[in-house]
């Protein structure tokens, strides 16, 4: 990767982490929220989801963690809102690719992972998939247990 294009994705997720978008849960019984947290880094996260027709309407986070924890959270949040439950679990699928260096699937629109390739260079620092993850994963879990309700 170029260093060009390393210093925009670190724009991007500076960006991210501080001008969150989406940043702030909602307390109307509407929503459906998953906390994790990694205790090896100290990573706190909520993500609040409202499914409605198999749809996303919205996404919500709140949590601390380091800039890459928040900025994704953040980019999750943008990039998930208004797809349905298949195609978000195509991007979240294919976003754990990303993160992990390997190819993601051919028949998905790049532009519909957003921003979440900028965090392709994570893979060069395992010990941070799991910052770049885990508010991918609350979702997954969020709307795994909102599917089964």
């Amino acid at each position: 990767m170029s260093s060009n294009l390393q210093n925009l994705y670190r724009q991007v997720i500076m960006d991210h982490y501080k001008n969150p978008r989406n940043k702030g849960l909602v307390d109307d019984g509407t929503y459906h929220d998953v906390q994790l947290k990694n205790p090896t880094c100290g990573d706190d996260v909520t993500i609040q989801i409202k499914v409605a027709d198999d749809h996303i309407v919205d996404i919500r986070h709140e949590g601390i963690g380091c800039a890459i924890c928040c900025s994704s959270a953040s980019v999750m949040s943008e990039t998930l809102v208004d797809k349905n439950l298949e195609q978000a679990a195509m991007i979240t699928n294919n976003f754990y690719e990303i993160v992990k260096g390997e190819d993601i699937d051919a028949d998905l629109d790049e532009d519909e992972m957003g921003d979440a390739f900028v965090y392709s260079g994570v893979s060069q620092f395992p010990a941070r998939i799991k910052c770049a993850t885990i508010a991918w994963k609350a979702f997954e879990q969020a709307v795994d247990e909102v599917s089964f309700k």
